[in-house]
């Protein structure tokens, strides 16, 4: 279940980006020749998909839901709760972290751990665990179980899917890899096809180039006003990317660049409903 709150996407610039590109080629280079012969997964292309509508009101409610205000045509929520009536609905699963607390709902081998046998967290959120997605047998019982998430989200009516903390290999200290996170990335867009569910790209702006190979319909970017990220998202995605900002400066920025091309709002870090005091919704 998801707890509420919300990462706030930590951005890699050019160098920063190329850096862990690098790792991750020397990472593949150095690993067993039985890890360089695993299978991996194909995408899987996406039949009678709906794409969410570019440039609509977008609300993010995955710190809980609460009825969107007006003008909103897109919503994105937690997989546990049910869609918004009438409107576009995005479900969250947290697809490459465990929620805060719910390392036992894993497989204890399903943790990623250090050389001392620690298991890695996020470093920006207590409790949040690594998944391990450093072999196939790994990424495929992953896989599996966001995709019953991704069975319920069909079933409860939702459009689409938004897979969280793709980006884990940046706070991983070095253990995994951009290619393992595209393989399992590929195994839920095309479970996702595969249930007439658009998949979207969550965060990870230097692997936009690679949406196509990826199976990946759209974008959620979180702070790429904040972080001069967003053209790079629309090289990628054109104006399917929806973008989520922290900030009245990333605001402002992504306002000033894109509020004639994406759609765009600022919530309080931890995406609160209203009924909370340090509730905040603004747009362009």
């Amino acid at each position: 279940m998801h707890s509420d709150r919300r990462r706030p996407y930590r951005a890699l610039g050019a160098a920063a980006a190329a850096a862990t590109l690098l790792l991750a080629a020397a990472q593949a280079n150095s690993s067993s020749a039985s890890a360089e012969t695993e299978p991996v997964a194909e995408p899987r292309a996406a039949q009678d998909v709906t794409l969410p509508p570019a440039h609509a009101g977008f609300d993010y409610q995955i710190g809980g839901p609460y009825t969107p205000p007006d003008g909103v045509r897109v919503v994105s929520r937690d997989h546990s709760v049910q869609p918004a009536e009438g409107l576009y609905n995005i479900c969250y699963v947290n697809a490459f972290q465990t929620q805060p607390g719910a390392e036992d709902s894993w497989d204890s081998d399903l943790l990623l751990r250090d050389k001392s046998g620690d298991v890695v967290y996020d470093g920006e959120w207590k409790g949040e665990a690594l998944l391990d997605i450093r072999t196939a047998d790994k990424r495929k019982r992953i896989a599996k179980k966001v995709n019953a998430w991704i069975d319920s989200c069909a079933a409860k009516g939702f459009q689409a899917v938004e897979p969280d903390n793709y980006d884990s290999y940046d706070r991983s200290e070095g253990l995994l890899t951009t290619d393992q996170a595209q393989d399992l990335i590929r195994r839920l867009s095309g479970h996702a096809h595969s249930k007439g569910l658009a998949i979207g790209q969550k965060n990870a702006a230097e692997l936009a180039t690679s949406r196509k190979d990826n199976g990946l319909d759209f974008a959620i970017a979180e702070q790429c006003g904040e972080w001069k990220e967003c053209g790079t998202y629309t090289k990628a995605f054109g104006d399917e990317v929806f973008v989520i900002e922290y900030t009245a400066d990333g605001l402002a920025t992504a306002c000033e660049g894109w509020s004639d091309q994406l759609s765009i709002v600022r919530r309080d870090l931890d995406v609160r409903p209203p009924s909370h005091d340090d509730y905040v919704r603004e747009t362009c």
